[in-house]
């Protein structure tokens, strides 16, 4: 497990009575932390996001690889139930817990009707984004995101994961 994750997990997860079980490594994207696990029986999909030097947010890979073919974007029929991205500054760090419907709903899954992304960019609280097109992202992410900071607001990140606050 990645150093962020394992933080999330002391920090928030811990303390919210979350236990993480079935954990997957998935190889191809390691500049991301890319894994896979179960959060109290929910199918989890996670991610770190890297800051990138041209652009306000953070980018973040949504890919997958059937066999040796090439990438392709998720699926609405693909099993899992949360894509999490975990995002870390030199004093800050948050998580986003994007339910799968939303990302349905936003193009970012692909349908019978839309292909989907293969990665996009995320805003959290402390990005301050210019463009109209950003300024919109960020607003309907900022529904699914929370800051990790002293004390842990239980109650958000359970209702993020749809657990009994």
């Amino acid at each position: 497990m990645n150093n962020t994750l394992r933080y999330i997990e002391d920090e928030v997860y811990t303390p919210c009575a979350f236990k993480i079980s079935n954990f997957k490594v998935e190889a191809e994207s390691k500049g991301y932390a890319a894994c896979n696990f179960l959060l109290n029986g929910l199918r989890v999909i996670s991610r770190n996001a890297k800051i990138t030097p041209k652009k306000t947010g953070q980018f973040v890979t949504f890919w997958k690889r059937k066999n040796d073919g090439p990438i392709e974007p998720f699926q609405k029929e693909d099993i899992f139930d949360f894509y999490i991205v975990n995002l870390s500054t030199e004093n800050t760090i948050g998580q986003f817990v994007f339910p799968k419907s939303i990302l349905i709903k936003k193009g970012i899954i692909s349908t019978h009707k839309k292909e989907g992304k293969r990665g996009f960019r995320v805003y959290p609280t402390w990005d301050i984004p210019t463009s109209t097109q950003a300024l919109r992202t960020q607003k309907w992410q900022l529904d699914y995101f929370y800051e990790i900071k002293d004390p842990i607001n239980t109650a958000l990140v359970k209702s993020l994961y749809y657990l009994d606050v």
